[in-house]
């Protein structure tokens, strides 16, 4: 995710939602089209979720900012598949030397593509409109989660944008030092991976403080603790996660209908 990636909550009618509920809602669909593979089912969840970006509160250009390495890791994923399947079956459409793209090796690709889209595309759209500390507050009332869990967990989010500043920083500082590939692939795969270790070592040290800093303020203590905040559950919740199921439900059915449905563990 990019910078700033931690949720708010939206006035909008699914962002208002409880946080339990949008992740239990983003949970239904995703479980089960981990267990198919066919272009039906994910289809139809996939659209479904493009279609529900308003609901949420959220405007095509800020899940396009922040969810973009879902859209490179489609395309990735997508090609991959296209262009290293056993299926070559159909007309050829690109046959170049050792890559050979045909009409079903690309819906293979593309079935691919689609069913990560549909599986990841409503979790990123619930953690975008769920605020940190409702968050919190809402698996520690409704889900039993331990308070110190929890409260971990948000201290952990707060952290998120600062190591996407911190990944900034470390790259202005090496190329002020004259630290660049300079167009060399070797050298940018050697120097991504010194960065990469610089800013696990700044997190492990900020972590290390951090979890200091919350036993000393009493977070371990093993005592019963008590909400500012009122984290609520309510009709519309339950019948969102109930839409949740019957969309999915009918998506699995119309795959099995057509035929299309494809059980992965299928023998």
């Amino acid at each position: 995710m990019a910078a700033g990636a931690v949720g708010r909550t939206t006035g909008a009618v699914l962002g208002r939602r409880n946080p339990v509920a949008k992740l239990g809602a983003a949970f239904i669909p995703a479980l089960t089209l981990l267990v198919g593979v066919d272009p039906v089912s994910s289809g139809l969840i996939l659209i479904a979720a493009l279609l529900s970006v308003p609901a949420w509160g959220l405007t095509w250009r800020e899940v396009f900012r922040r969810g973009w390495p879902l859209l490179l890791g489609v395309t990735t994923i997508s090609l991959g598949n296209a262009l290293f399947t056993a299926r070559k079956g159909g007309a050829v459409l690109v046959d170049a030397g050792p890559f050979l793209l045909t009409t079903e090796s690309v819906a293979a690709g593309s079935t691919a593509g689609m069913r990560l889209a549909a599986i990841a595309l409503p979790g990123v759209l619930a953690v975008l409109t769920i605020d940190p500390v409702d968050l919190a507050d809402s698996l520690v009332r409704h889900l039993k989660v331990p308070a110190r869990f929890a409260y971990g967990s948000l201290a952990a989010l707060r952290l998120a944008p600062l190591m996407a500043t911190e990944w900034e920083i470390l790259g202005r500082a090496r190329r002020a030092r004259g630290l660049e590939p300079g167009g060399n692939p070797l050298a940018a795969i050697r120097l991504f991976g010194g960065k990469l270790f610089a800013l696990l070592v700044g997190a492990v040290r900020r972590g290390s403080q951090l979890a200091v800093a919350m036993d000393a303020r009493g977070f371990d203590s093993q005592r019963a603790r008590t909400t500012a905040r009122i984290s609520r559950f309510g009709p519309a919740d339950a019948v969102l996660l109930g839409c949740s199921v019957a969309l999915t439900a009918a998506a699995v059915a119309l795959a099995v209908v057509t035929g299309a449905w494809n059980p992965v563990f299928s023998s």
